[in-house]
């Protein structure tokens, strides 16, 4: 599976609310095409893709802020890049700002086991 499979862009509400109602635990990854931060983040998201153990466990949805504005405001993202975390349809954390790629892989861990 490559990655543009593996990492979904919704582009509704309604697409976003169906990702992050899934069985298994999901990563978002809220970012802006113009966010310099958000671009760095790009290749650690990628190296995931190809890298983590329990990638066929999760779910790596990106959602653009520009895209949607509603779904960012309904989950008070007010800073790119915001990672949030959800599990059962449900946020459980969110990280503010750029993180590396183990900080990720060890909250999806948690998730997943």
């Amino acid at each position: 599976m490559s990655e543009k499979e593996i990492i979904k862009h919704p582009a509704t509400k309604e697409e976003f609310n169906e990702l992050i109602s899934g069985n298994k635990p999901v990563l978002v990854d809220f970012f802006a095409t113009w966010c310099g931060p958000c671009k760095m983040m790009e290749p650690i998201l990628d190296d995931m893709v190809k890298n983590y153990k329990n990638i066929n466990k999760i779910e790596i949805v990106k959602a653009n802020t520009d895209v949607l504005r509603e779904v960012a405001l309904d989950f008070g993202v007010m800073s790119l890049p915001t990672f949030m975390f959800f599990k059962d349809g449900k946020p459980v954390e969110k990280y503010i700002g750029m993180r590396s790629q183990a900080d990720l892989e060890d909250k999806l861990n948690e998730l997943v086991n």
